[in-house]
Order: structure tokens, then C-alpha cells, then sequence
């Protein structure tokens, strides 16, 4: 099995830094990628084959281990690694790789369906390379790797639940989230990651939750925090005010005596709680006094009346 330099097929030095590895790779995929090149074979392996490095050098601890197999590479190819194998602990969950939606776009556009190289899938997939004996892969199959994608999401949609849809080279992938996703969560999409090759499984695809913020609402929780302005005199006698929320207007009650920022919690008018469709998180809101700011002559002698009063 050929050694893959990866260095130059990015055309970095060893000692690159991960800035200048991601700006080359940049560079060269727009430059070989296979929408630039229709049906030229030669152009779409060259796009493989950076995508692939990129893979490798980008990750800092994939780059670790692939500094380490040049150092002991001809010790591999005559099958004397024993006990000291620089390779071993490369199965899936190492594997995975965290893409943007862009990202995406580039791995499933050019690898096909032939995943990654033998090279790259003997030392950092599932399985051992044909011609080598040993422990720690197995020779009848490569699972897929996970393939992973961040999903923006506004708060209205992990309120109320919505649909997307994931497009691929060839095939579209609807995705339902339901009511109450947060912020990091992972959806698992089973068997829609890399293609597997012989009895391997198809990975999956990961989409991560990324909570876009609101010009409203904050998020603690399950619960949701609003700021709410009250007059003055609600604040002092007591009253009603009407708050939004993320599912039509309430009423709440203003006791009297009401401080600045005072919280009140309304009971499971929040988010959701995910994958529990009967309980929902409580809503906070935090009152906010409005002072009267212009008064006429009028006003402004009362104030003073009442001032006088306290006294």
C-alpha cells in the first residue's frame, strides 16, 4: 500500500500551521472541485485527495498520529510494529469529523461513493489493510464514518417543532425536530453518514443543534426569561398586564408593591421539554418599572402632594 503524503498534496510545509493548512486547502478545493469540472476523472481524484488531507492535517490529533506513522512507516509496510502500533484506536468514534453546512457539501460532491482512500481508511477507519496481519482492525468490512452538521435554529422553530431539509449529491434527507430542541443537542439520522464498503454499516449523519439567540426571549432550560415594562402606578397599586410569549399572548397579575426587577414565574408557559409532549418549561418574567420621564405643571404638583403625604 502506497504511503499518502499529505503535506504535498496541499502543498505545505511539515510545520504549517493549522491556519495555513486550512487557507491551502481552501485554495485547491475551489480550484479542483468536480462543479468547476464536469466529468473530468482526473480533476474529481485530485478533489478527493485534498479533501482527504484536509481530513487528516486540519484535525491537530489525526495530524499527531499521521506525523507518527511517517516516522514508523517502514516498519509498518514489513509488518514490525508489535506492541508500540501508532495506528491502533482509529475506529469510529475518532473518526468523526465536525463539518460546516459548506463542508459538507464538499464531502459528499466529491468522494462518491467510494469514501476515502485504503491508505487513509487502514489507519484511520475500521478495518486493517489487505496484506498486513495484526490486532486492533478487522479485515471484512469498513463502516462508514459519522458525518457531522451544525443546524441553525431560531427560537421559534425548537418551540414549535419544524422540518428540514438536508441535500445531498443524491439524496434528500428530511429531518423532523420536534418541540423543545437546545442549544448543542445532537440529532442522530441513522445510516445516513459515509458509505460503508463490503460488510460494513453505513455511518450516520449528527446534526448539532445550534440555538440562534432572540431579541426577546432568553433561554434557561426549558424555561424562558422576558423583560416586561409596567407603569408606575401598576407597580405601587397592583394590576394586570398583558406578555407575549412564543405561543400568543397572557394575562399576569401585578402585585401590589412591585420592586424593579422583580421576577414572576408563570407556570409551563416555557419551552417545551423535548421528547415529552405534555410539559413545557415555566415562563420568567422580569418586571421593569417605567418612571415618568415629562410631567406637566399639573402632574408635577400631584407628585409633589403625595410626596408630602409620606411625610
Amino acid at each position: 500500500m502506497e504511503y499518502k503524503d499529505y503535506y504535498k498534496i496541499l502543498g505545505v510545509d511539515k510545520n504549517a500551521s493549522q491556519a495555513e493548512i486550512k487557507k491551502a486547502y481552501r485554495k485547491l478545493a475551489v480550484k479542483y472541485h468536480p462543479d468547476k469540472n464536469p466529468g473530468n476523472q482526473e480533476t474529481e481524484s485530485r478533489f478527493k485527495e485534498i479533501n482527504e488531507a484536509h481530513e487528516v492535517l486540519g484535525k491537530p490529533e489525526k495530524r499527531k498520529k499521521y506525523d507518527e506513522l511517517g516516522e514508523n512507516w517502514s516498519r509498518f509496510e514489513q509488518g514490525n510494529y508489535g506492541d508500540s502500533n501508532p495506528f491502533a484506536g482509529f475506529g469510529r468514534q475518532q473518526g468523526q469529523s465536525f463539518y460546516s453546512n459548506e463542508d459538507l457539501n464538499d464531502v459528499f460532491g466529491g468522494f462518491g461513493s467510494s469514501g476515502f482512500s485504503d491508505f487513509f481508511e487502514a489507519f484511520f477507519g475500521n478495518r486493517r489493510s489487505s496484506g498486513h496481519s495484526g490486532q486492533g482492525m478487522q479485515n471484512d468490512g469498513t463502516d462508514g464514518p459519522d458525518f457531522q452538521a451544525e443546524l441553525p435554529l431560531s427560537l421559534e422553530e425548537a418551540f414549535h417543532g419544524t422540518s428540514r431539509v438536508i441535500r445531498l449529491q443524491d439524496e434528500q434527507i428530511r429531518m423532523t425536530i420536534k418541540p423543545g430542541a437546545y442549544d448543542g443537542q445532537v440529532l442522530r439520522v441513522k445510516g445516513k453518514g459515509g458509505k460503508a464498503r463490503g460488510a460494513g454499516s453505513r455511518g450516520n449523519l449528527l446534526v448539532k443543534v445550534s440555538l440562534l439567540s432572540h431579541r426577546s426571549f432568553e433561554r434557561i432550560g426549558n424555561d424562558l426569561k422576558i423583560r416586561h415594562q409596567i407603569s408606575l402606578f401598576d407597580a405601587v397599586l397592583g394590576g394586570e398586564t398583558k406578555v407575549n410569549t412564543l405561543n400568543g399572548t397572557i394575562r399576569i397579575k401585578i402585585p401590589a408593591g412591585t420592586k424593579n426587577d422583580k421576577l414572576l414565574r408563570v407556570k409551563g408557559k416555557g419551552m417545551p421539554v423535548y421528547g415529552k409532549p405534555n410539559q413545557s418549561g415555566d415562563l420568567l418574567v422580569q418586571l421593569q418599572v417605567q418612571i415618568p420621564e415629562k410631567l406637566t405643571p399639573a402632574q408635577k404638583e400631584l407628585f409633589e402632594k403625595l410626596r408630602l403625604s409620606f411625610n
